[in-house]
This record gives C-alpha cells, sequence and structure tokens, in this order.
C-alpha cells in the first residue's frame, strides 16, 4: 500500500468535492479499496498503486472541468469515471461557463461576429447600444483565454470622463475613488470566477483593472486587453491606449456612440478611431444593433424610444 497527496491549486475544493462532500462519497463508493479523505484544497489517498493512479487520473479530469465549466455534478462524475463524454462537453459554441454552470455564447449573428472577429484579430472594436453584450462576451473571451494559457493575464480599463473634478471629492484612497467607474467589469468577472480566485487572481496582478490614464507609458504584452466604454475617450487617449499593444497581446474596445459623456466641443477618440484605422489588416471592426440586445425586452423599447426622440430633434 502506498500513500498519496493530490494537490488542487487553481479551483475551489468545495466544487469537487461537493455540498456535504457528496461529491467525495461518490469517488469513495466508486474505489471501495482506497481510503480517501480530503482537507482543505489536499486531496489524501491510501491504497493499491494500480488503483490510486486510475483515480488520480480521474480527480485530474474533474478538475479540468470544473475549471472549464465552473461546475461538476454527479453525472459527470460517473461519465468521467466510466470513460465517456459528460452533457457539458457536448455543448458547442461556448466560450467558458458562468459560476452557475450557465454556458456563455452567442445569442445573436453580430454576437458571433464579434467571436470570430476576436479569434482573426489581434485588435478588435464592437460597437453598438447598451445590453448588445459587448463588454461580457469580451471579458469572456479574456477569461478563456487565461484558462487556456493562450494569455498570462487580463488587463480591463475603462475612461472614468464622467467624474472629472469629482473624484477628488469621493471618500477613500484612489482605487475606492476608481472602483465606481470600473464596477460593469467586475460585475462580469465576479459572474465566471469563483470569487477566492478573482481576488487572488488581482492581487498577484494576472488580473488588472485601471483607468485609461495609468496606461501611459506601459508595454502591454502577454495579455488580452479590453477598453471599455471607449466612446468617452479623446483622440490623444485612445491613440496613447492602442499604441500600449505589446507581443502576443489582442485588444478589444467597446463603445456606444448614443452614450458619449465628453463635452459637446470634444471629439470622442472611438469615432476618430474608427474612421483612421477602419480597413487596416489585423484590426475587425464589429457593428451590434438593437437587435442585438439581451437584456430584458423594455432595454430594446427603451433604445429605440430615444432614437426616435433623436430624429425628432
Amino acid at each position: 500500500m502506498i500513500e498519496k497527496h493530490i494537490v488542487l491549486e487553481d479551483i475551489d475544493p468545495v466544487m469537487l468535492y461537493g455540498t456535504g462532500n457528496g461529491h467525495l462519497q461518490i469517488l469513495k463508493s466508486l474505489f471501495p479499496k482506497l481510503r480517501i479523505a480530503a482537507r482543505d484544497n489536499v486531496i489524501r489517498v491510501l491504497g493499491d498503486e494500480e488503483e490510486m493512479a486510475q483515480f488520480e487520473e480521474n480527480v485530474e479530469t474533474m478538475r479540468k472541468h470544473v475549471l472549464k465549466y465552473n461546475n461538476i455534478n454527479d453525472e459527470d462524475i460517473l461519465d468521467i469515471v466510466k470513460g465517456q463524454k459528460t452533457k457539458a462537453d457536448a455543448v458547442k459554441g461556448v466560450i467558458v461557463y458562468s459560476l452557475s454552470g450557465r454556458p456563455i455564447k452567442s445569442r445573436s449573428e453580430n454576437q458571433q461576429k464579434l467571436i470570430d472577429a476576436y479569434e482573426e484579430n489581434d485588435m478588435v472594436f464592437a460597437v453598438g447600444p447598451a445590453g448588445t453584450g459587448k463588454t461580457y462576451l469580451s471579458i469572456a473571451l479574456a477569461v478563456k483565454a487565461l484558462k487556456e494559457k493562450t494569455a498570462k493575464r487580463i488587463i480591463l480599463s475603462r475612461p472614468a470622463v464622467e467624474a472629472g473634478e469629482k473624484l477628488g471629492f469621493l471618500p477613500g484612497d484612489m482605487k475606492d475613488k476608481i472602483d465606481p467607474y470600473l464596477q460593469p467589469l467586475y460585475d462580469a468577472l465576479e459572474d465566471m470566477l469563483p470569487a477566492v480566485k478573482l481576488q487572488d487572481m488581482m492581487e498577484k496582478h494576472i488580473i488588472q483593472i485601471a483607468p485609461l490614464a495609468f496606461m501611459r507609458g506601459r508595454t502591454l504584452s502577454d495579455a488580452v486587453v479590453i477598453l471599455d466604454e471607449a466612446q468617452n475617450t479623446t483622440p490623444a487617449q485612445i491613440r496613447m491606449f492602442l499604441t500600449r499593444m505589446g507581443w502576443n497581446t489582442k485588444m478589444i474596445i467597446t463603445g456606444d456612440m448614443t452614450q458619449i459623456d465628453l463635452p459637446k466641443t470634444q471629439l470622442s477618440g472611438l469615432k476618430e478611431a474608427l474612421r483612421v484605422l477602419t480597413g487596416i489588416e489585423g484590426i475587425g471592426v464589429v457593428e451590434l444593433t438593437k437587435k442585438d440586445i439581451v437584456r430584458h425586452k423594455l432595454v430594446t423599447r427603451i433604445v429605440n424610444a430615444y432614437e426616435a426622440a433623436d430624429k425628432k430633434e
């Protein structure tokens, strides 16, 4: 008999063990010749070497399943031990899975165009009204790259244009002042990554969230870089941001031309960038419309109402 310790480093062990260690009990029943105990993120196994090797292989497959799908159930465990594909493996076109196990994938033709443009280009502009999934899909693509190790880090940025001088009057340090403007990015990340893992990645700077002003002077390599709300950049700001691009980096720039918060005399950097850069090899441009809105049905009606009002004016 031999003893082995299996360390679960990159997943939440509770997901693998199951509620009340339910998944662990299934594994014990499937491997009756082994003595299995778990504490924190370490599984201690005692028993026959050959059966232990099979157990270790199954646990590694389960770990990869949890890492990919953010979920695992009793049926998945039985399929894995039997050497069969799980139901989740049969679903096609999924970017990543939410913490609830919901598949995140395109829900419209233009959303699929965004995904395809990301695969085919190093820089993508995604432009469209609120609720079309620009930011959410972009972050899902970045999380996928991180999980598949095609990128070493995710860098997310937004201009805090609407803040102006008001930043100084908000309570707290610089992070506290900036966080309200970056909350939509946190929301998307929290839907795709366990809280403990997300916190760890942010502390290790694997995931970085920063205002646009903090990008000056940096070279961003081995990363997926997302600039959200780019319609609120000035031409100088977006030019500075786009030229931060380093080796093995992909950039996604999202914006909504109907929500420009800049002074009326100030040209939007996104508008100028689209004029200057459209047609350049390696740069993709995807325009989403109100048909791509995936929020509450009222959002579509609101967008339509404002469009009609703008035309009257």
